[in-house]
């Protein structure tokens, strides 16, 4: 009969570093949010994006989302942590907002979303082409 190791318990700081390694977070300038929340509320009326952790994971997954955006302020961190992960895995361009408030008052709805997925960028593909060039200059 084999012997199962239990885990160790992470404390809170260790389990800090834990998430701070794992996501590959990077600085967003201002402006470029602005750009990015700017273009989120065109997709809301001429495209498509997905709303919601659950549902970003799922089309980054499928190959359906373009560009992923991910708020700072979620807490706990563990709800997003495998986002930066999965996007890099899959080739998907992600970057982070301030806040879920944000995302969510850009999305249309009355809550902040911890996530936004745009799927279908609509007329707005100069915008994102740009957006995504921006992204991956700061990754650099």
């Amino acid at each position: 009969m084999k012997r199962c190791l239990k885990p160790r318990a992470f404390g809170g700081s260790a389990l800090m570093e834990v998430c701070k390694m794992a996501l590959a977070k990077f600085s967003v300038p201002e402006r470029l949010v602005q750009q990015e929340l700017a273009l989120l509320e065109k997709v809301k009326k001429r495209g498509k994006a997905r709303i919601g952790v659950n549902e970003v994971t799922k089309a980054v997954e499928r190959g359906e989302a373009k560009f992923v955006l991910i708020a700072e302020d979620v807490s706990p961190a563990e709800i997003v942590m495998h986002l930066p992960l999965i996007c890099e895995e899959k080739k998907i361009p992600f970057s982070f907002v301030k806040t879920k408030k944000d995302l969510g008052e850009k999305c249309g709805i009355a809550v902040g979303t911890a996530a936004v997925a745009i799927t279908d960028e609509g007329d707005s593909k100069k915008e994102l082409a740009e957006i995504i060039k921006a992204v991956s200059e700061l990754k650099k």
